[in-house]
């Protein structure tokens, strides 16, 4: 389980985080839902521990991010927005590569790896090098990585972007298992119709500051309106950042 209370965070001048707070809960999709330069990937950095907020406290399975750093590292999956894989090496290599970095080795990381080779149909991939990959052959293999080694919470930041229709429903089809299997998942879009589809519940974020949370019925009805598109314009007040 993660839970967000009262982050604040700052760039200079810049206010990113104003006091967001939500929990994500286990065996449910999160959905984090705002406009661009709302904090979505910043409240996502946080728990990384790629960043650590001016104040308030994010936790993940009961442990502080700036205090229990190695801790949150190895309770996490994350896919950040920069997928960042080796171009050198093979899939397999990469993969391979982030399990001992998580302290992993013989022939538990290897059946690990081909699990994952397995479960995201990577075969023709799994020792090509990396270099030219489309961006879903690319995907696959930050997915694979960040899950190597079986993390309780997974972050996925806009895990769609720039897939093909077919890769796109391939990838929300992975999401949803990851739920069925009792993980925490928290998932960043701008996609209504796949907020709408995919997560248990959504936590709209505007100027850095939680606006609205609930399951899409709960946004729609306390928003008065009939489709998700429009509870979140009114949500956040503004048409602003929803062209990209």
């Amino acid at each position: 389980m993660i839970q967000v209370t009262n982050l604040h965070k700052s760039f200079g001048k810049v206010q990113a985080l104003n006091g967001v707070t939500f929990t994500a809960p286990d065996s449910q999709i999160t959905g984090l839902l705002g406009p661009n330069g709302a904090g979505k990937t910043t409240t996502l950095r946080v728990l990384y521990t790629l960043l650590q907020p001016d104040q308030g406290q994010a936790m993940v399975d009961g442990h502080d991010s700036r205090r229990d750093t190695l801790a949150v590292q190895s309770a996490i999956g994350a896919l950040p927005d920069q997928r960042g894989i080796y171009p050198r090496l093979t899939s397999r290599e990469n993969i391979r590569y982030f399990g001992r970095l998580h302290g992993l080795g013989g022939s538990a990381l290897e059946a690990r790896i081909n699990h994952l080779i397995d479960l995201l149909d990577m075969q023709d991939i799994a020792d090509r090098r990396s270099n030219g990959f489309s961006t879903g052959q690319a995907l696959k293999v930050a997915i694979a990585r960040a899950l190597v080694h079986d993390p309780h919470n997974v972050l996925l930041d806009e895990p769609t972007n720039g897939l093909d229709v077919m890769s796109t429903r391939a990838m929300r089809q992975f999401v949803l298992r990851l739920r069925d299997e009792g993980k925490c998942v928290l998932f960043s879009s701008h996609i209504m119709q796949e907020v709408s589809a995919l997560c248990d519940q959504i936590v709209v974020i505007a100027q850095g500051q939680v606006v609205a949370s609930g399951s899409a019925d709960h946004l729609r009805q306390t928003t008065g309106q009939a489709n998700l598109e429009d509870a979140f314009i009114a949500a956040i007040g503004s048409e602003e950042g929803l062209v990209r």
